[in-house]
């Protein structure tokens, strides 16, 4: 309302016309945006808008690895030492157990849940004894359909949601949520027999 916001056109042409840097800085940007408790998707339709579904699409999957990664190794190195003696409770030992061994599948269907906030489960998977390779290939697994979709979504962008995009993020929570009642009924070994990192 107080802005003159030019039309959406506008900024793609504008986008394209400012070279290599541009796309170099964006990325930079989304990196260290979301490393803060900050919705990315903000930043992921900003992709689809600025560079179109092919290079909005590639920016915005491995700006989005790259974060969770960087996310994790800064609370793990500064807090987990810190936090973890505290962490004493049963179930929280369970869950760190099961994060360690099967780490992968817990983290791939959480990403696909829209609703579970990205910096925050980077910062609760730093705290637990899952592996780094794991966690960052299951970020990349479990985050590529619902990035895709924003960044589809922004270089599309008319005004108005496509229910078929709600639809699809509704799907991709319910394969998230099966995931985590698969990984539930799964059995982890004794503590005394998990790897070590």
């Amino acid at each position: 309302m107080l802005l003159d916001v030019p039309p959406l056109s506008t900024l793609r042409t504008w986008s394209e016309q400012t070279g290599p840097w541009f796309p170099a800085l964006f990325w930079l940007l989304y990196v260290l945006i979301t490393q803060f408790p900050i919705p990315r998707t903000l930043m992921t339709v900003s992709a689809g808008i600025l560079f179109g579904s092919g290079r909005g699409i590639l920016l915005a999957l491995s700006a989005t690895t790259v974060s969770a990664v960087i996310s994790l190794l800064i609370v793990r190195t500064l807090l987990r030492d810190w936090v973890e003696p505290r962490l004493t409770h049963p179930a929280v030992t369970n869950i760190n157990r099961r994060l360690e061994q099967r780490g992968w599948l817990a983290v791939l269907s959480l990403r696909m849940i829209a609703a579970v906030p990205f910096s925050v489960m980077n910062y609760a998977a730093a705290l637990t004894r899952v592996h780094v390779l794991p966690f960052a290939l299951a970020t990349l697994v479990g985050s590529a359909p619902g990035t895709i979709l924003v960044t589809l979504f922004g270089d599309t962008l008319t005004g108005q949601a496509d229910p078929m995009f709600v639809a699809v993020m509704a799907v991709l929570a319910a394969v998230g949520i099966a995931g985590l009642v698969l990984d539930t009924r799964l059995p982890t070994r004794p503590a005394g027999s998990s790897s070590t990192q």
